[in-house]
């Protein structure tokens, strides 16, 4: 079984800005720049049968050429009380929607089972520890909330494997999809 997604990844100079902005929140497990992505979907464990299915009907998912997405703002995702990560937003854009719902259509047409749930383009900066001060996370995403990046093209997506360590998770590029 082989843990899978598909996302985008980060140029390096957008990494680079979002970098300087990973700091100042005690508790935060900053994400490393090779670790930064805009997930598309996530297809959890797929066996290799199904995964070989998958990269193919991925193929068919990368069409319509080039287009730009844009970072605006921070968020937190979290239940309750207990805020579990610190987030980029993605400006609302059509072709990524259609990019995201092509990559869940073609798990669908390889048997693979993916969550039900409508689509948030964002980029995790931070997973939090619980015991992360709620009024600290606050006052950071009241800092950052102004964030904006410059258009960012978007000519590739690429199916990413998983690997969970004691250290977070460790992404590895397994094919790549030219649009």
């Amino acid at each position: 079984m082989i843990r899978l997604f598909t996302a985008l990844s980060v140029p390096d100079d957008v990494a680079e800005t979002l970098a300087r902005r990973q700091t100042g929140l005690p508790g935060a497990r900053w994400r490393a720049a090779d670790q930064l992505h805009i997930t598309l979907t996530f297809y959890g464990e797929v066996d290799e049968r199904r995964a070989d299915d998958l990269s193919v009907e991925l193929e068919r998912a990368a069409t319509g050429g080039p287009f730009e997405i844009a970072l605006s703002g921070v968020g937190a995702f979290g239940d309750g009380h207990r805020t579990r990560a610190i987030w980029a937003g993605v400006e609302a854009n059509e072709r990524l929607s259609v990019l995201a719902g092509r990559c869940r259509s073609a798990a669908e047409r390889a048997a693979v089972p993916v969550e039900r749930r409508d689509y948030r383009p964002h980029l995790t900066l931070a997973y939090l520890n619980p015991q992360a001060d709620p009024d600290r996370i606050g006052a950071w995403i009241a800092d950052h909330n102004l964030l904006q990046s410059p258009p960012i093209r978007i000519d590739r997506f690429g199916l990413y494997s998983s690997v969970l360590t004691q250290d977070g998770s460790r992404y590895d590029l397994e094919r790549e999809y030219v649009l």
